[in-house]
C-alpha cells in the first residue's frame, strides 16, 4: 500500500463549544499542536452563545459546571446566569491557547472517508481533509419548530427561546410563551412582572423542583478565587448537592424527599384551578425536572394566564383556540425546545464502503460508548447517543468523553492506524443501555420527554458518576477493528 504524507493540519475538531473546547485543550496537553476548531458561529460557547432570552441560566451549581481543571469561582449565586458562561469559556478559550486553533464562521456539511483521509465539505464549498476526526457539536442545538396552522400570518413578532432577538422587548406588551419546560419557565420567571400580559401555552405540565438561586458566602467564595485547595472543595461540594438531587432520580432512590420538596412547591399555588393545570399526571422524575425558584411565585401574578385548552392556529392579531375565542398577543415566544435526536445531523457523514450515518442510525442510535461509530474509522464524537443526561452535568461527562478519546488517539497517532468500534460491540453497547433505561422512571412513568426515542425507548444512558466513570476506565481494544493507516501521520 502507498504510504503518503497528509497535511500539517490533520486533526479536525467540529464545534467550538464546551466539548470542542475541552478537546483541543486535551490535544495541547498531549502535545498535539496541529489540529483545527471548525466553528458556525462567530464565536466560542455553544449553547451558552446561542441561547440569550431573558432569564437564562444554568440550572447546574455554577462551581460544578465547570472544567475541574479550571474551576469558576467568579459567579457570586448558585446558578450562572447563561451570559456568565458564554463569558467563562471564552475566557477559557483563551487562556488555554485555543482560541487560535479556531477558524469562525465555517460548517461542515458533509464528510465523507476517501482513501483513508476525511473529506470535508463546509457550506461555502471549501474542502477540506483530516485523518482524525472529532464531532464535538451538542445536543440541544437544533431548535424544534412546532407545525401551528397560520403560524406565519401572526402579524407581530414570532422568536424562538433557543434565537432570541435581542433587540427584541416585552415589556408592556401581551406576549404569548408556548411551551413550559426550562426555558419557557426561566423566560416566564424573568418577565412576568414587567409585561403587560403574559399567557402560558401549556400541553403538559411540569414537576417544578424549588431549588433557590442563593448568594454564595462571600468569604468562601474568596477562599476558593485564591486556594486551589479551596476551589476543590467548592466543585466538590457544587458537585456532590447536584448529585444529591439528581441522581437517584432514574432509579427511583431518594424519591421522598425530592418528592416532597416538588409538591410542597405545587401547593404554594393558592387558587385551586391554577394548581390543578400545574400538577403533572406522571411522578415525579418521569421527565427532566425543572429548577426554579421563583416560577411559582410568577405564574400567581395576576398578569398571567396558563391557558391548556387546544390551539386551532395562530391569526394576525393572535392565537385562536379550539373552542374559537381569539386571545390578542402582540408577540409569540416557542419556547419549544430541541431536536434532541439531532446529535451529528444535519451533517451527512459517510465511511467505509458507502455506509452512511442514517444507514447506522436507521433503527436504533447505534454507536459505541457514545463516542465511537461502526464504519467510520477515526471518526469520534464527544456525548453522542445514550450519554448519561440529567443526573450528572454535562461538563463531567464531556471531561470523561474527552480523556477516552484521546487514549484513541494516542493510538492512531502512535501506531499510525485506523480505528474504528467492532458493529457487534456496539450493538451490545446499545442494548445494554436500552435495557438498562427500561428500568427507569423515564421508561416505566408513562410520559413524553426530549430523554425518550420515537420507540419510546430513553436515548439517555442512566448511569451514575461511578458507572461512567467505571464504563471509560480502560479502552478495550479488542472491542475495535484496528488496521495499518493508509496514510502515514506527520509527527
Amino acid at each position: 500500500m502507498k504510504v503518503r504524507k497528509m497535511a500539517s493540519k490533520h486533526i479536525i475538531i467540529i464545534g467550538a463549544g464546551a466539548a470542542g473546547i475541552r478537546m483541543g485543550i486535551r490535544l495541547r496537553e498531549m502535545g498535539i499542536l496541529s489540529f483545527q476548531i471548525l466553528e458556525k458561529d462567530d464565536s466560542v460557547g455553544g449553547t451558552w452563545r446561542d441561547n440569550t432570552y431573558p432569564g437564562v441560566a444554568c440550572d447546574v451549581p455554577a462551581q460544578y459546571y465547570c472544567y475541574p481543571f479550571a474551576p469558576n469561582m467568579t459567579v457570586k449565586n448558585t446558578f450562572a446566569t447563561g451570559s456568565q458562561l458564554w463569558d467563562y469559556f471564552q475566557d477559557i478559550a483563551t487562556r488555554f491557547e485555543i482560541d487560535g486553533h479556531i477558524r469562525f464562521g465555517v460548517e461542515v456539511t458533509d464528510a465523507k472517508w476517501v482513501d483513508g483521509r476525511w473529506k470535508l465539505t463546509t457550506t461555502d464549498g471549501e474542502i477540506l481533509h483530516a485523518d482524525i476526526v472529532i464531532g464535538a457539536v451538542g445536543r440541544l442545538r437544533v431548535p424544534n419548530y412546532p407545525v401551528i396552522e397560520g403560524l406565519d400570518d401572526f402579524g407581530g413578532p414570532v422568536v424562538h427561546s433557543a434565537r432570541w432577538d435581542k433587540n427584541l422587548s416585552l415589556e408592556g406588551k401581551r406576549v404569548g410563551i408556548i411551551g413550559n419546560g426550562s426555558s419557557a419557565v426561566q423566560i416566564i420567571s424573568a418577565t412576568a412582572s414587567t409585561v403587560g400580559h403574559l399567557d402560558v401555552y401549556q400541553r403538559t405540565a411540569q414537576w417544578v423542583y424549588p431549588w433557590k438561586n442563593k448568594e454564595i458566602d462571600p468569604e468562601e467564595l474568596e477562599k476558593a478565587r485564591t486556594s486551589d485547595s479551596e476551589a476543590i472543595r467548592a466543585y466538590d461540594r457544587a458537585r456532590d448537592s447536584f448529585r444529591a438531587l439528581f441522581e437517584g432520580i432514574a432509579a427511583g432512590a431518594d424519591a421522598e424527599k425530592r418528592n416532597a420538596a416538588c409538591v410542597d412547591a405545587l401547593n404554594s399555588v393558592k387558587d385551586p384551578i391554577l394548581r390543578a393545570k400545574l400538577t403533572p399526571d406522571y411522578p415525579v422524575g418521569c421527565k427532566r425536572l425543572v429548577v426554579s425558584g421563583t416560577f411559582y411565585d410568577a405564574i400567581q401574578r395576576p398578569n398571567v394566564s396558563v391557558v391548556t385548552e387546544r390551539i386551532a392556529r395562530v391569526e394576525r392579531e393572535g392565537i385562536r383556540m379550539a373552542d374559537g375565542s381569539l386571545r390578542p398577543l402582540d408577540i409569540i415566544v416557542l419556547a419549544t425546545g430541541f431536536h434532541a435526536d439531532s446529535y451529528l445531523r444535519p451533517m451527512r457523514v459517510t465511511g467505509e464502503d458507502g455506509v452512511t450515518l442514517d444507514d447506522i442510525w436507521s433503527d436504533v442510535f447505534l454507536n459505541y460508548n457514545s463516542i465511537a461509530l461502526p464504519f467510520m474509522p477515526n471518526f469520534f464524537m464527544v456525548n453522542g447517543p445514550f450519554s448519561p443526561g440529567g443526573s450528572i452535568s454535562i461538563i463531567e461527562i464531556i471531561e470523561t468523553h474527552v480523556n477516552y478519546v484521546a487514549r484513541l488517539i494516542d493510538r492512531v497517532m502512535r501506531d499510525h492506524v485506523e480505528i474504528a468500534p467492532k458493529i457487534e460491540r456496539s450493538e451490545k453497547f446499545v442494548n445494554d443501555a436500552r435495557e438498562r433505561a427500561k428500568k427507569t422512571i423515564w421508561y416505566t412513568g408513562g410520559c413524553s420527554s426530549w430523554y425518550l426515542d420515537a420507540n419510546g425507548v430513553p436515548l439517555v444512558n442512566p448511569l451514575t458518576s461511578t458507572q461512567l466513570e467505571e464504563l471509560m476506565r480502560d479502552v478495550v481494544f479488542s472491542d475495535f477493528n484496528i488496521r495499518p493507516a493508509q496514510v502515514e501521520i506527520a509527527k
